[in-house]
């Protein structure tokens, strides 16, 4: 079976960071990939934009590789984003591949912590995780065609989704930075 591919026309307004951007992607979907995980990989993407970004060129097969990183001019991993509920193994692996660790996920915190505990992972303390509310993904997700438009902006740790054409709506949600390591 073949992936499906999904065009996103994202205006990014990232107030909390000051990136913004016109962001014009291509997002193939992998035939087990289900809509949530696309939605947040996607969001994934597009909440840590910066130069040098990219989804991986596996696909989702490809376990060596994370769903989106970013990467220096020479080539050199600046930054492994995971998406959804990454293994211990895989979380030891990506912190000493990549400078930087960050998980997007709608996942219950205390699963991940549960799973990154289960084994020595490397630098834990340094990997970020943002957890996106499930049911924003979800509404996402039911307004998402082959050819989507939207804009999306994140400010005072909130992120908003707004879709304009015949059916205009904003999505809401607010995304923290959170850890690993228990508090």
């Amino acid at each position: 079976m073949a992936a499906t591919v999904f065009h996103f026309a994202i205006a990014l307004s990232d107030v909390d960071r000051g990136v913004y951007a016109e962001l014009d992607l291509r997002v193939a979907q992998h035939p087990s990939e289900t809509l949530r995980y696309l939605v947040t990989r996607t969001l994934g993407y597009c909440l840590s934009y910066e130069e040098g970004i990219a989804f991986s060129k596996g696909g989702l097969s490809d376990v060596d590789d994370p769903p989106v990183s970013v990467r220096d001019p020479t080539g050199i991993l600046l930054a492994w984003i995971d998406v959804g509920h990454p293994s211990a193994e895989r979380l030891h692996r990506a912190s000493k591949a990549a400078r930087r660790v960050e998980i997007y996920t709608t996942h219950d915190l205390a699963l991940l912590r549960r799973e990154a505990s289960s084994r020595a992972v490397h630098k834990v303390e340094e990997i970020a995780v943002f957890r996106l509310d499930p049911a924003f993904v979800d509404a996402i997700a039911a307004r998402v065609d082959r050819s989507t438009k939207l804009e999306l902006t994140r400010s005072d740790g909130a992120v908003y989704a707004a879709f304009g054409g015949a059916r205009p709506e904003t999505l809401e949600t607010e995304l923290a930075r959170a850890s690993l390591v228990a508090e």
